[in-house]
């Protein structure tokens, strides 16, 4: 499965992925699933909202579990993020037929659509769309750079966008689900564990700062009556990371888009895009509030406008509990989450998931495999094989303990 995925949506220039939502490499990806849910006899289905999911057992029946995770990728991502959670779905599906266990509850697997946000700049679309935390009416406004809305989008892929919004029936039939996925950090590595049970997501979100200033002569301009927003930008991304230090948390302007974008023109826009997450709320609403002071007094500065749009948040996330104890059990490490001879460790994240946008409507779990170097989205993401497999098996035992006699 790993090898014939590897190709789809890898740009040869970067090495890294583009498997952009509703784009030809996503198209691939899907063919992929939907082959591999018939090759193994699973009932196939694309729900309202354009996730693919593969049924084992009737889903009318309810308290089904349900595993996997995204195809999807961030520019130039790695092949591990959200590929990983999905392999291993099949695999440990193939390894619970191989033990001969009958089943008692339906089992699925599922690829959520649009988890990355790659296209449209918002994550979890997908999930977000089933679990009622996106309208229709803010779906349909999205849009991509080239100024191609997601209901054309999916249209074009061949998908019918009035069709989207949420889908309680679908929530209802699940009474659980479980995400596998690549840590993204070192924390396993550090421990010495190939696995890891998630107790937590971070709060985290997306502001868009716009700072707007005054094209002119990037030669013939005197510095003194220059209006250049690059200079608030440029400061506003060292007090981003100042903020961050001081608060114990992450801050990132990853993305910058300016106009005109030229060479020998001073621009007049810059827009730039921060993420910032944090342990908990009051560290996050420390981190933003310090950078939205800053950048503001160094725009009054220079003479420029800003603007600060909050485009996406998504509160700290904690996984059930009792179904996280239950991992545990299964696992045969114990119950009791804070005993220290705990074998199997317990891992906060900063990173954002399918498995939190729908904690709130379902039980919930993930599980995490090692990941030597803790880098990801980046073609330098790497996990080794004996953990991977590690990973299969962990994830066929939770997938046995919950869904068979």
């Amino acid at each position: 499965m790993w090898r014939e995925l590897l190709p789809l949506g890898r740009h040869p220039g970067s090495g890294g992925y583009r498997r952009y939502a509703w784009t030809a490499a996503d198209t691939e990806c899907r063919a992929w699933f939907k082959q591999q849910a018939e090759t193994r006899g699973l009932a196939y289905e694309v729900d309202r909202n354009g996730n693919q999911w593969a049924w084992l057992g009737d889903p009318a029946e309810g308290d089904a579990v349900v595993t996997g995770s995204h195809l999807d990728s961030v520019p130039d991502g790695g092949a591990f993020d959200g590929p990983l959670g999905v392999v291993s779905s099949f695999a440990a599906l193939d390894e619970l037929r191989a033990r001969g266990v009958t089943f008692a509850r339906p089992l699925a697997i599922v690829n959520f659509g649009d988890e990355e946000g790659a296209r449209f700049g918002l994550a979890c679309v997908g999930s977000r769309l089933t679990g009622g935390r996106l309208t229709v009416e803010q779906a349909h406004l999205l849009t991509d750079g080239d100024g191609v809305t997601l209901p054309r989008a999916m249209e074009a892929a061949g998908y019918d966008p009035d069709a989207i919004g949420p889908d309680p029936e679908r929530l209802g039939r699940i009474g659980a689900f479980v995400e596998l996925h690549v840590e993204q950090g070192r924390a396993l590595d550090l421990s010495g564990d190939r696995v890891g049970i998630a107790s937590a997501i971070w709060p985290h979100g997306r502001w868009r700062f716009d700072f707007r200033g005054e094209a002119n002569h990037a030669g013939t301009t005197r510095l003194v009556d220059r209006r250049d927003p690059m200079l608030p930008y440029a400061e506003t991304v060292l007090a981003a990371r100042r903020e961050a230090r001081l608060a114990g948390a992450v801050a990132t302007f990853g993305k910058i888009a300016v106009e005109p974008n030229g060479v020998n023109a001073i621009p007049s826009l810059v827009r730039g895009w921060l993420d910032s997450r944090a342990a908990d709320q009051e560290a996050l609403d420390t981190v933003v509030a310090g950078i939205e002071e800053a950048a503001r007094a160094h725009a009054r500065e220079h003479g420029v406008d800003l603007d600060i749009v909050r485009e996406s948040f998504t509160p700290v996330v904690e996984f059930d509990h009792a179904l996280r104890d239950e991992l545990a059990r299964i696992l045969g490490k114990g119950t009791d989450l804070e005993d220290t001879g705990l074998k199997v460790p317990v891992l906060g994240t900063g990173a954002g998931h399918d498995a939190g946008i729908l904690s709130g409507r379902i039980p919930t779990a993930m599980l995490f495999v090692r990941n030597p170097t803790g880098v990801s989205h980046s073609p330098a993401e790497f996990a080794e094989e004996d953990d991977c497999v590690a990973g299969v098996l962990a994830l066929a035992d939770v997938l046995e303990g919950l869904a068979c006699r």
